[in-house]
């Protein structure tokens, strides 16, 4: 009985990974992205056609989440490092108040430009209920990978490189 149960709570840890694991990441959705109109925090009105022609990572963050704040600095790193060449990182606030927002972007210095989510983004880029969530528009206009959870630097710059090709 005792290696049943120990089979059956390792089979069933399996499964919870791999379930898990399978809303991580997904990549080569290639599908249109659709246009966005929002206004970041500093009052600038934007839309996706504003980056024609550059990668986009639409980040869904709130400053009351974990891994949200956790991947800011290798976010901000990678806009430094990247956007000169084509890399756009536009943080899309949701389930947070404005003033909040910018209170949290002020202290930390965030240097890229941040948008609060309205119900039209959300409901047309679907991110689903975990945050953060990434959706990254290629050069191309097309969606090409979103990712439930954390990015790391490594991993927006090994998705912009790819993009970039």
């Amino acid at each position: 009985m005792k290696k049943f149960k120990a089979l059956f709570l390792s089979i069933t840890t399996v499964l919870v990974a791999l379930v898990l694991l399978s809303g991580v990441i997904s990549a080569g959705q290639d599908k249109d992205a659709p246009d966005f109109k929002l206004t970041t925090l500093d009052g600038k009105n934007i839309t996706l056609a504003d980056f024609e022609g550059k990668v986009v990572f639409l980040n869904f963050w709130a400053t009351w989440c974990p891994p949200c704040r956790q991947e800011i600095p290798d976010f901000m790193k990678a806009y430094d490092n990247l956007k000169e060449d084509g890399l756009v990182i536009l943080g899309v606030a949701v389930s947070d108040k404005e003033n909040t927002v910018k209170s949290y972007v002020e202290k930390n210095k965030m240097n890229y430009p941040i948008a609060m989510g309205d119900t039209k983004i959300v409901r047309d880029y679907e991110p689903g209920n975990a945050i953060p969530t990434t959706i990254v528009i290629g050069r191309d206009g097309k969606i090409h990978h979103k990712q439930v959870g954390i990015m790391d630097l490594a991993q927006v710059e090994g998705i912009f490189q790819k993009l970039s090709k």
